[in-house]
């Protein structure tokens, strides 16, 4: 069974089992499909309203969005633990001659890219759906502000787990341009998700205060 199609408790014990995968890579990308599910939630929540007929453009065009979004983060749910897996498949192949070590070295080393490659892509997934949450601050319904604050939350959990699973896999990768590139981008993604989770986060506090 797919891990998606697995119910919440399910794959929540097998996430809590002995087995290495999945792990904080399949975990991080849930997060991300919970977060962008709660950009849409709002956008569904604000659509129809009069007090925020200005912004009917916007909300439609970040609900295509962030529904696109929480597919594609569900999906990599699956893709990271088979990306795990890929790695250890190729760690098992046979290293008895020389042709073989060579050939099992190159397949480790293409399954290692493949495990960065998953969770670059669930971090790219987050960072959307965060900047899908500042784009409708002030612009949607007030009374679900607060699950547009965890919807940006739960994002950037996402980010953070799926960059840490970039980070403890950068090592292992001998191709040096590429790990650097990675490097770079991932400082740039990190703080711009963290300067987003304190827009959202400040700015949904000030638009609380407002309304009590």
């Amino acid at each position: 069974m797919s891990l998606i199609d697995m119910t919440v408790k399910g794959f929540t014990e097998k996430l809590a089992s002995d087995a290495p995968a999945p792990g904080g890579g399949s975990a991080a990308a849930l997060s991300g499909a919970l977060g962008a599910g709660l950009v849409s939630m709002v956008c569904r929540l604000t659509l129809g309203k009069a007090k925020y007929a200005q912004h009917e453009v916007l909300v439609k065009e970040v609900l295509a969005k962030s529904d696109a979004l929480a597919a594609s983060l569900l999906d990599g749910i699956q893709k990271d633990t088979d990306a795990f897996d890929s790695v250890m498949a190729a760690f098992a192949l046979p290293k008895e001659t020389d042709e073989q070590k060579v050939a099992r070295s190159a397949a480790i080393q293409r399954a290692y890219i493949i495990a960065v490659d998953s969770p670059v892509t669930t971090a790219e997934g987050c960072l959307a759906a965060m900047q899908l949450s500042e784009s409708l601050l002030h612009k949607s319904n007030t009374n679900a502000v607060s699950d547009l604050a965890v919807g940006a939350v739960q994002a950037w959990a996402g980010l953070k787990g799926a960059l840490a699973n970039v980070r403890i896999n950068l090592p292992s990768i001998k191709d040096v341009a590429f790990a650097v590139e990675k490097k770079e981008w991932l400082e740039r993604v990190e703080r711009e998700a963290d300067r987003l989770l304190k827009t959202v986060e400040d700015e949904v506090a000030r638009e609380i205060g407002q309304a009590s």
